[in-house]
């Protein structure tokens, strides 16, 4: 039985605040300078060649993340078109813009103060804040974050447990970032082999809380 319109309005709003969360964690990561997330490490590496080949004005982290999310949902149309919903659409769209509005708002309070133990304070708080957001992204099943549907397909298909294929792809998008000049240091570390099994840890916790949510609806 289909749900009702309500009940997918529902899923949607859960979506959007993971994803605020989620990205609030980002913004975290790419503040600290220690070495952002893995992905983020992909688009800074992006955005810093092009800043070395074009250099465009117009050209923001916000603006590549959205670019990369389209790539990424454009391989998942041609592969497994069952996997990109909705919220796939919205994640792609809204993700770049709230990590630019983010930045926009808590750079101006977090850099002056930025001395090293901040910079760890903040990168531990991002790491947990992403991983918690995503959880419930996932878990909203209005569709996944396109970087986020990497690993969940790759898990889904190889039948292998989130966690270890989480830090797997996790690396690999540290490493190609790395190679293109994006920002890799204890903090992205941290974040490869972190994420994964703490959102492991979140996705069941997360997963009771959504259903009853909708089921009371």
């Amino acid at each position: 039985m289909q749900e009702s319109f309500k009940k997918h309005l529902a899923r949607v709003f859960i979506l959007l605040v993971g994803l605020t969360i989620a990205h609030l964690g980002v913004t975290l990561f790419l503040i600290a300078d220690l070495g952002a997330d893995p992905f983020n490490v992909l688009i800074q590496g992006l955005l810093r060649l092009e800043q070395r080949v074009f250099n465009l004005d117009f050209v923001t982290h916000g603006r590549i993340h959205m670019m990369v999310s389209f790539l990424i949902i454009i391989v998942l149309l041609i592969t497994d078109k069952s996997y990109v919903r909705i919220g796939t659409l919205i994640c792609m769209f809204l993700g770049g813009p709230i990590i630019d509005v983010f930045n926009f708002l808590l750079n101006p309070i977090l850099v002056p103060i930025l001395n090293m133990p901040v910079r760890l304070v903040l990168n531990v708080l991002g790491c947990g804040i992403l991983a918690y957001g995503m959880t419930i992204v996932i878990k909203s099943e209005a569709g996944t974050g396109p970087n986020d549907l990497v690993a969940v397909v790759l898990s889904d298909k190889t039948h292998k447990k989130f966690a270890p294929v989480r830090v797997g792809v996790d690396l690999l998008f540290a490493l190609s970032g790395f190679l293109l000049g994006g920002t890799v240091g204890i903090g992205t570390l941290i974040c490869a082999f972190v994420v994964g099994p703490v959102a492991g840890y979140f996705l069941p916790h997360n997963e009771r809380i959504i259903k009853n949510l909708i089921k009371n609806l």
